[in-house]
């Protein structure tokens, strides 16, 4: 049973089925102006309260939360760096602890990994991680959940992520593997994603009829794709080696030429935000073939679907 959703890795195959098809029961309702209801016909998550640890500014994370947990009766209390300074004016033990006492999840988007597993192992509420520097994996579950809604199934899929090997790509690699894609990675040589990450992927993969494939050719990773995905060539708190990343990963863009190695019905997905004309081209992202903004709305419903599973309702 999921007590914390740290690592795209933490979901077994059934259960993040499972999550996927709450994610879309919660999603169609919602656009059919019903509300998630609970056996006594209330809203599921009514005196509920998610704290939202944030170390980094926020859009789609923060409002997705806040929104999702609104539209389940419970509330949303965002608490910035400047409110907290978690391992500065209080340690990270006891910020869990505290919130513990008060609210019924934390959801974390910090820098460090070890941040979010600390929160985890000394809170006795659930915890998600909402972004650190090792996975983003609610952003790997809307992804999956916007591919399966273009294909109506997910295993045997070929999903090409052409850029850095960054957080972004460690949660798709692993839940992707988890669920039976067909992972094609493509980077620089020196920007590839972590030997652990690919080792606890490929051995997910062998056990879904999955495949990871890793090469430095974004030509190579991207033939006879479904999807197409990238992210920004310099993360957050990575901005001072913009330039130099910049020359590199020029090769790697997601432009016509490229995507014109894919199949005529692939998708181009990008987590956001995106910097134009780099990593991707406008005519891209705002093009036919772009499922981004499907993305970004996927978060809400997603963690929403997130947030009842860990707290059982």
């Amino acid at each position: 049973m999921l007590q914390h959703y740290l690592s795209a890795a933490d979901l077994p195959r059934a259960e993040a089925e499972a999550l996927l098809q709450r994610a879309q029961t919660l999603k169609a309702e919602w656009n059919s102006g019903e509300h998630c209801r609970d056996s006594n016909g209330g809203l599921p998550l009514q005196g509920n309260t998610l704290a939202l640890v944030f170390e980094k500014p926020s859009l789609r994370t923060r409002v997705a939360f806040e929104a999702g947990m609104t539209q389940l009766g419970g509330n949303g209390s965002y608490l910035s760096a400047n409110d907290i300074d978690m391992g500065g004016r209080e340690s990270v033990p006891d910020v869990a602890r505290n919130l513990s006492r008060w609210v019924q999840a934390i959801a974390a988007r910090v820098f460090k990994h070890a941040t979010v597993e600390t929160l985890a192992r000394y809170a006795t509420v659930p915890v998600i991680n909402a972004l650190s520097d090792l996975e983003h994996p609610c952003q790997a579950l809307a992804d999956m959940l916007t591919l399966y809604e273009r294909h109506n199934h997910l295993a045997g899929l070929r999903l090409a992520y052409v850029g850095d090997g960054n957080n972004v790509c460690h949660s798709l690699m692993l839940l992707g593997a988890t669920l039976g894609l067909d992972v094609a990675i493509a980077c620089p040589a020196d920007y590839r994603p972590d030997p652990n990450i690919i080792t606890l992927a490929q051995q997910r993969a062998t056990e879904s009829g999955g495949q990871i494939s890793l090469s430095s050719s974004p030509i190579e990773a991207v033939a006879g794709a479904d999807a197409v995905y990238t992210d920004v060539w310099a993360s957050m708190g990575q901005e001072h080696e913009a330039a130099r990343r910049r020359p590199l990963f020029q090769p790697y863009q997601i432009n016509a030429d490229l995507l014109a190695h894919a199949q005529e019905h692939a998708v181009i997905m990008h987590c956001l935000p995106a910097h134009r004309g780099e990593e991707i081209t406008t005519d891209m992202i705002d093009g036919p073939r772009s499922v981004v903004f499907d993305q970004a709305e996927n978060r809400l419903h997603v963690q929403k679907a997130l947030i009842l599973t860990l707290l059982h309702k």
